[in-house]
């Protein structure tokens, strides 16, 4: 599965989705391949501010090889089904280590499939589609999808910059409330030289310690090959 728009499909929707994904100008985050039938849920009940803002339940760690904890401030009340299965799929250690494939400088990073090729997923079915108003704002957390609308399983992106044309296209989930600075730090690249990874993800109540910085680390792409006067004046081999 592939979660986020690709390039095909930016020919079928203004940023489509595609093999890979990536907004607008990029696509935005797709899945493709053989889509698992949508899962049906029942309608949650509406959730009030006091009950998720700031409830250790409804917010969830990501600790990047970055360098540190980023916090997602989840919302149940316009993605419920969403939100349980992201959670779900933390507190099954699913996300641990996991890499972020496609990094787009200036439009988002997406990550969620263990395989690293946009293609993979969970085995839990696909989730129906819970577009909602919330808009895709920088650091706004949202589902990666296939051309169907209902089709979003495990991948997800983190918005660097606003894409409102993505509104109501993609179910947004949640938004970083602090440690931006370790997203923006992610690796880039479609795919990048080095993959960021996501070396433990947590939901908040769950009080899962930020691994050792020693963890929190990541090898840096080979600096390119110093071009010498001599390379210049080489003569240019037959």
């Amino acid at each position: 599965m592939t979660f986020f728009f690709r390039p095909m499909i930016l020919t079928a929707m203004a940023f489509g989705l595609a093999t890979a994904a990536v907004a607008q100008d990029a696509s935005p985050p797709a899945t493709t391949g053989e889509a698992a039938p949508a899962a049906e849920a029942p309608a949650a009940p509406a959730m009030t501010p006091d009950q998720y803002l700031n409830n250790p339940e409804y917010m969830l760690n990501l600790d990047l090889s970055t360098g540190g904890r980023v916090v997602i401030q989840l919302y149940p009340h316009v993605a419920p089904n969403h939100v349980e299965r992201v959670k779900q799929l933390a507190r099954a250690g699913f996300y641990d280590g996991v890499k972020f494939h496609r990094v787009i400088d200036g439009f988002m990073a997406q990550a969620g499939d263990p395989t690293a090729t946009g293609q993979g997923g969970s085995q839990l079915p696909d989730l129906k589609a819970e577009f909602n108003a919330v808009p895709h704002l920088r650091g706004t957390v949202s589902m990666a999808r296939a051309q169907s609308e209902d089709s979003a399983n495990s991948q997800f992106f983190i918005m660097f910059q606003p894409r409102f044309s993505l509104d109501r296209r993609y179910t947004v989930f949640g938004r970083v409330v602090s440690g931006m600075q370790y997203v923006d730090a992610i690796q880039k690249g479609e795919p990048p030289e080095v993959m960021s990874r996501m070396v433990q993800v947590s939901v908040a109540a769950d009080n899962k310690p930020v691994p050792p910085a020693s963890m929190l680390t990541e090898a840096q792409p080979a600096a390119p090959a110093e071009v010498t006067v001599d390379d210049l004046n080489a003569p240019i081999a037959q």
